[in-house]
């Protein structure tokens, strides 16, 4: 086994080059203060602890046509995420702001996803968090791909969950111990479908590897699961607040977050997976029965309309990356 040397260091990272990373465009580290758009330089420290324990914060946001999208409900959270396992952030939000804005500006594209991770830090391989040298900030920003229902007119499949939902705790914080998360993923791979969504120990409903889920049972009321065991999703609440011009069009008698069967949802006339990469989609199946009558409903059909609009339009939500 050969054992490289430091001026080899540029031959060797040739040799890590691989065509997915076509898809990354650029990457801050506070490591080194300052931006590379190179993929085979986006690295993370082993001895980082957000590598080998999980111990870190992450939220993804997206940019849409020049603009992030919703920054504010993201930087909040991510805040809130760090402040629930006692990680000080290493900037300001209003200077992580600047970070996100200028990563994405050196990635060149108007329509990317962007994905911050604050980490614990490097120092030492021990699960002491008090072993780093301090907190790091990490930002990606990598090509959008085309959204589902683009690729999905028709809607999409959702089974149940045979993994446990996580803890109330951790559920709400975002934090990078995802294995739950990605088995998950893994387990509606291996089913062919397109969603999974999990139930608590009390049998109500909770999330899906990366999305939160709803219904709109058959008397026009639109109910997520309560908060209390779910993470606060953005586009969910954004949803939330969208789908009250519903309410007042008739289309909807009220939107509430409260506890969900699973019985309940396999009742509904509509169920909604909604999250920042997802937007608004309709599921038309649901554990092998179909939903309604099998096609995107009336409800998600306005408030994905709804969504869109507010994505593109609303100015107070967009912080402008490309003028």
């Amino acid at each position: 086994m050969k054992r490289y040397r430091l001026e080899e260091a540029p031959a060797l990272l040739e040799r890590l080059r691989r065509p997915y990373q076509k898809s990354y465009l650029a990457m801050y580290s506070s490591l080194i203060d300052g931006i590379v758009t190179d993929p085979v330089l986006m690295a993370v420290p082993i001895d980082d602890h957000m590598v080998h324990r999980g111990d870190g914060v992450f939220e993804t946001l997206k940019c849409v046509e020049g603009a992030i999208y919703n920054a504010g409900a993201h930087l909040e959270r991510l805040v809130r995420s760090a402040e629930g396992i006692s990680l000080r952030l290493p900037v300001t939000p209003s200077a992580l702001s600047d970070i996100m804005v200028e990563t994405a500006r050196a990635g060149g594209d108007r329509n990317c996803l962007l994905r911050v991770y604050v980490s614990r830090g490097p120092g030492s391989f021990g699960v002491s968090p008090y072993e780093t040298e301090g907190p790091q900030l990490y930002v990606v920003a990598t090509r959008s791909g085309v959204p589902l229902m683009q690729r999905h007119p028709e809607g999409l499949t959702l089974r149940t969950s045979s993994i446990p939902a996580k803890p109330a705790f951790f559920a709400g914080i975002k934090n990078c111990n995802y294995l739950p998360n990605v088995l998950m993923q893994k387990e509606s791979v291996d089913l062919g479908v397109d969603f999974v969504v999990a139930y608590d120990d009390r049998g109500f409903m909770a999330e899906g590897p990366t999305e939160n889920t709803g219904i709109v049972t058959r008397d026009g009321e639109l109910a997520f699961p309560t908060l209390a065991g779910i993470l606060k999703g953005t586009t969910m609440m954004r949803a939330a607040e969208l789908a009250r011009t519903l309410v007042n069009e008739g289309a909807l008698r009220g939107v509430v977050f409260r506890d969900v069967s699973r019985e309940e949802a396999l009742a509904a006339a509509e169920i909604l997976v909604v999250g920042t990469t997802r937007d608004v989609t309709a599921v038309r199946e649901y554990d092998g029965k179909p939903v309604g009558d099998g096609r995107p409903g009336p409800v998600w059909r306005r408030l994905n309309e709804l969504l869109q609009a507010d994505i593109r339009g609303n100015a107070a939500l967009r912080t402008v990356v490309f003028a």
